[in-house]
């Protein structure tokens, strides 16, 4: 794993979660033990709305710390009720915090490869909608990480599960002077958050 990254994560600060995490975190991290004892593929499907900001950030996190605890056999995926782009200060703000990005597609919906270890495989990050080809169609879990998605997906076809693990919209700092604290913000929160939930695995 970069440096960069595992010095973050030294770093995360478990008191920070706020209360009324726990039953969801545990909810979470059942369905992962469960799927690792019985030595099955544990896909999880990171959604929001727009697939810009929250869920790429738990998709990337949730890879990443899945990677640090030695979990195996985990993939991430994320999606949206609606395409759009990953948004820039997402992408910068993971840059920022030591992910190695390649730009494989430029456009209006770019489409990156996003590294946190040079011996890993790259993360795919583009919006697309949570149905998509290129997400898992069956034996899932469905992470709802806003409230809007939670509210407007009741039922995720072919889902293991359906977990609402929302974040605040860090949206509400854009093109404001505050914009690039919130996104780190927010970003360490949600690592703060996959920490917790992953380092509970047992092997």
């Amino acid at each position: 794993m970069y440096k960069k990254i595992e010095d973050i994560i030294s770093l995360l600060d478990l008191s920070k979660i706020r209360d009324g995490r726990e039953e969801i975190h545990q909810q979470f991290t059942k369905y992962i033990q469960e799927k690792v004892d019985n030595n099955e593929d544990v896909n999880l499907n990171f959604i929001c709305t727009h697939n810009s900001r929250r869920s790429h950030l738990s998709q990337v996190w949730a890879q990443t710390m899945a990677t640090y605890f030695k979990i195996p056999h985990v993939t991430c995926y994320s999606g949206g009720t609606e395409a759009t782009a990953m948004f820039r200060m997402t992408a910068k703000t993971l840059r920022n915090q030591g992910f190695i990005f390649q730009t494989l597609v430029e456009g209006s919906n770019s489409i990156y490869a996003i590294k946190h270890s040079p011996n890993r495989q790259p993360i795919l990050g583009f919006s697309k909608t949570y149905d998509d080809n290129f997400n898992p169609s069956s034996d899932f879990a469905a992470i709802l990480t806003c409230s809007e998605a939670d509210a407007n997906c009741p039922f995720i076809p072919n889902a293991d599960v359906r977990i609402p693990l929302t974040f605040d919209d860090p949206k509400v700092s854009d093109d404001t002077p505050m914009q690039a604290e919130v996104y780190e913000n927010r970003s360490l929160q949600i690592a703060t958050e996959m920490y917790s939930i992953f380092s509970k695995i047992k092997l």
